[in-house]
């Protein structure tokens, strides 16, 4: 049996709290035996946890010795961890513990320096402050977990059920982790990543910024047949120019900012009307079903049908 030490931080968000010891406690092997002993630990006996109080069974000294540890998500992501929440964590990963983070526990376990160097990912709300905050880590908001061999971190409220599965299997194999799925009414795969949940309301624009009365002539324009040439022209400037100014105040190109807008307008008509996709695609301003297929895939990691499917 593999013991999984739960760390339940100040302002813990219930829900991912809730999700590793659900998902461990009811995994079982073949032969009916659990697979786990979870311990809830927590630096202090009593823990806030917004709507109740939370008396941990475990302090600190419970991660000692354990397997895994689990870093569910704060409320308050922008408060540091203790010295002795670090130290503890630390100390962890020097006895070569797996060390997991939920939503916006990857940000105190950021704290301790253990990410820097490498991928991860957060709830998709708060993946510009982690970046922000430890420009050390890769941070990439698209993705429902990484796994980095002995730290791992996940996106927000149900990829930390993907990220559980996804240790069983590592753990048990795909027959166990498939039947703590069923128990977790989860598929053991989910369809692409939390790209697909992120909400624009239209593709990030800088507001106030010299490119801004461009990007709504875009945006209103995205069913228009637009090459590089006619935004320059219509902005009164070089392609060369249009580029570096679009670098500059979007971390993008032209196009690059353009094809998302089309995305995300295909996917508002998507939840919102019952268009093929084929009009859609025209609607938008793709040259053919096929080539909106192939960038809405690419990204949202998902298909428009299976998107439609998930959100209408």
């Amino acid at each position: 049996m593999l013991t999984v030490a739960v760390l339940a931080l100040d302002r813990v968000i219930p829900f991912d709290l809730s999700t590793p010891i659900e998902v461990f406690n009811r995994t079982r092997l073949p032969d009916g035996r659990a697979g786990y002993q979870v311990r809830v630990c927590a630096p202090q006996p009593e823990v806030d946890a917004g709507s109740f109080v939370l008396r941990a069974p475990w302090g600190l000294d419970g991660l000692a010795g354990a397997d895994t540890v689990v870093v569910p998500g704060i409320a308050t992501p922008e408060v540091p961890p203790g010295r002795e929440v670090c130290d503890a964590l630390r100390a962890a990963a020097a006895d070569g513990t797996r060390i997991a983070s939920i939503c916006t526990g990857t940000f105190p376990l950021a704290a301790t320096g253990l990410l820097d160097g490498l991928r991860a990912t957060t709830h998709w709300a708060a993946a510009g402050l982690l970046a922000a905050a430890h420009p050390g880590i890769e941070v990439d908001p698209d993705v429902l977990y990484v796994d980095n061999g002995q730290f791992l971190t996940s996106a927000g409220a149900a990829a930390g059920l993907d990220l559980c599965l996804h240790m069983v299997r590592r753990d048990y194999g795909s027959a166990v982790a498939a039947d703590a799925a069923r128990l977790s009414v989860m598929p053991l795969e989910r369809e692409g990543g939390q790209a697909q949940f992120i909400a624009h309301d239209h593709a990030p624009a800088p507001g106030g910024s010299a490119l801004e009365p461009l990007l709504t002539w875009l945006q209103d324009n995205l069913g228009r047949d637009l090459a590089l040439a006619d935004i320059a022209a219509h902005a009164g400037t070089s392609t060369r120019t249009l580029i570096r100014r679009f670098r500059e105040q979007t971390g993008s190109t032209p196009l690059q900012w353009l094809h998302r807008a089309r995305v995300r307008q295909a996917q508002h008509l998507l939840e919102t009307t019952e268009h093929s996709v084929e009009r859609i695609a025209a609607q938008v301003g793709f040259g053919s079903p096929t080539a909106f297929r192939d960038r809405f895939k690419r990204t949202t990691g998902v298909s428009p049908h299976t998107y439609r499917r998930t959100f209408s």
